[in-house]
């Protein structure tokens, strides 16, 4: 009896792990919305990372997380460090591209809860008297992040967090008109 439970357990665990195996190795992560400021406000506030703790989501998460600024001011080689509770972790973001008005391209660099590397893109086009904003994030999926997403709606998760930032974002600079 016990060799056939066994047999059981190891038959259930290998499906498992064909079935994550299985999964994409990709993933994409996209929301966008409506702000109400004009495309140079809303780059504004995004391309400088010391703006950031005003609008991000997970900077209302630990407020006490530690952060770090190294490189250019802002824009292209501007890098943002954090290190916080288990709700945000410990990564840096790195500007790799900033094209006024339009696009901020990111590289993001986890550390903890779990190492990856992602690619973050906004970006901005005039819509009516405001802005539609659109926030993408994009990378690999390793084994152990297809194991999470089997359990975890990531793109619920994440793009929630998007979301909010982005309302976030739209009430500050409602604020500041």
């Amino acid at each position: 009896m016990l060799k056939w439970l066994a047999a059981a357990l190891v038959a259930v665990l290998t499906a498992f792990g064909i079935y994550i195996a299985l999964q994409p190795s990709q993933y994409t992560i996209t929301r966008e919305a409506h702000i109400n400021a004009p495309p140079d406000a809303v780059f504004a506030q995004v391309n400088d990372y010391h703006n950031w703790q005003q609008w991000s989501p997970w900077a209302k998460l630990d407020p006490d997380a530690k952060s770090t600024f190294d490189g250019a001011p802002s824009g292209q080689g501007a890098v943002f460090g954090w290190a916080g509770n288990s709700d945000v972790g410990e990564g840096k973001m790195t500007i790799t591209d900033s094209k006024p008005n339009e696009r901020i391209a990111m590289r993001l660099e986890f550390v903890k809860p779990m190492p990856g590397t992602s690619q973050t893109v906004f970006t901005f086009a005039p819509d009516g008297e405001g802005t539609r904003m659109t926030w993408t994030m994009s990378g690999e999926n390793s084994f152990a992040g297809r194991m999470v997403c089997a359990f975890v709606d990531m793109d619920k998760m994440v793009g929630g967090m998007f979301e909010k930032g982005m309302a976030n974002l739209d009430a500050l600079l409602k604020s500041k008109s």
